[in-house]
């Protein structure tokens, strides 16, 4: 009889197993009917780091253009010091913008010079503000942009390289761009790269893949700042167990010893 229940117990937790992946599967295929092009991104896989060179060509980007309509509020500018920056040249960008602050002793508003302990500062000031300036389109905030979408680095960067002349046929909507990665292929957003656009710090200027790549990179990082240190503690934890399986392998062969 108790038998019968465990292999009842058994064959039910492994139908839910089955149901649950066969769900998984139909829900991924109900989403992927756009199917995006699979990038290379250096912190993918297990051995995956970031790589700062790319991460501060990133922040170029973000600078030169997204800011003017994206903000990054769950961001501060010490955070940059994880891209490699020194704290003398996290101070010196984070100088280059201005914050609201107070009340003073007055008991009024002023405006000062952002600090490092800021976080990013907002092209506006509020959201009927950035609607206003986008014809009513709200520009979201991409401090965890790659997180909030599907297969997030890949889509991002779809997203920035995708658009094109409409399809055949299709009839063009006024204020829209064709995107032929974003759903319903119409987007508020106009292109925000194009090649050249980019001047990097060695004087060659950066084709717009190479701008995509590069910001992407930066978002992911924004997203998952801790995924370096994330991935060294995970291999020391893995080589403590392996470690600690011997030993008690050990352990084990001692105490059984004089059991035959």
């Amino acid at each position: 009889m108790e038998k019968a229940k465990f292999s009842l117990t058994l064959a039910l937790i492994l139908a839910s197993f089955i149901g649950l992946g066969f769900a998984g599967t139909v829900q991924a295929a109900g989403d992927s009917h756009i199917e995006l092009p699979e990038q290379e991104w250096h912190f993918n896989g297990i051995f995956g780091t970031y790589d700062k060179a790319t991460l501060q060509r990133g922040l170029q980007v973000y600078r030169e253009v997204c800011a003017a309509c994206h903000s990054m509020k769950r961001v501060h500018y010490r955070n940059l010091t994880d891209l490699g920056y020194s704290e003398e040249q996290v101070k010196s960008i984070a100088g280059e913008y201005m914050v609201e602050d107070g009340p003073n002793d007055e008991g009024e508003m002023f405006s000062r010079a952002a600090t490092p302990a800021d976080p990013f500062v907002s092209p506006y000031p509020n959201e009927k503000a950035a609607r206003y300036a986008n014809n009513g389109a709200y520009p979201p905030d991409l401090s965890l942009i790659t997180k909030a979408r599907k297969d997030g680095p890949n889509y991002v960067y779809a997203l920035l390289t995708g658009y094109t002349e409409p399809a055949h046929g299709e009839e063009v909507i006024e204020g829209k761009y064709y995107n032929k990665y974003f759903s319903g292929h119409w987007i508020s957003m106009a292109p925000p790269l194009m090649d050249g656009q980019i001047s990097r710090s060695n004087g060659d200027a950066a084709s717009l893949d190479q701008a995509a790549y590069d910001v992407v990179n930066f978002l992911q990082w924004a997203a998952e700042p801790e995924l370096n240190d994330r991935k060294r503690m995970g291999w020391h934890v893995l080589l403590f167990l392996i470690v600690f399986a011997g030993v008690m392998y050990k352990v084990k062969k001692k105490i059984w010893s004089d059991v035959h």
